[in-house]
């Protein structure tokens, strides 16, 4: 059941950040998703370390300001390691949508590291690296 419920929560992770067909994304799922004081980190040529909410706005501005439309990544790969109440995992990914009119199509990996609460599997920290 563990990895089941790791697969729905990291499948609800990429899910918060669609907004095909005009609908809104989620963002603030991802405060329920993510453990507050939870680490995100952004690697290559912008490192950057965020806070939950400090990861979400810039975001959640441009999936709603009309410049990022017609988004939404998905896992197409993933390997995942439990280890009683955590669990690591590292998986690739893609993501396309039409930034500032241009359609775009890219792609990274992911990793992402979960902790069992009293309210299911969390995520604790993700980092991710975009390839160029």
């Amino acid at each position: 059941m563990s990895k089941t419920e790791i697969d729905m929560v990291t499948a609800e992770f990429f899910g918060a950040f669609d907004n095909r067909g005009g609908k809104a994304p989620d963002l603030a799922r991802l405060r329920r998703l993510v453990l507050p004081g939870g680490v995100i980190v952004m690697t290559g040529p912008q490192f950057t370390v965020y806070t939950v909410d400090e990861f979400i706005e810039p975001r959640r501005r441009l999936l709603t300001d009309g410049r990022l439309v017609e988004f939404s990544e998905w896992e197409t790969t993933e390997r995942t390691e439990i280890a009683g109440d955590i669990a690591s995992r590292f998986g690739e990914y893609r993501k396309s949508g039409i930034l500032n009119g241009e359609p775009f199509e890219g792609g990274g990996t992911k990793t992402i590291q979960f902790v069992r609460t009293s309210e299911g599997w969390r995520i604790a920290a993700f980092a991710w690296y975009d390839q160029p």
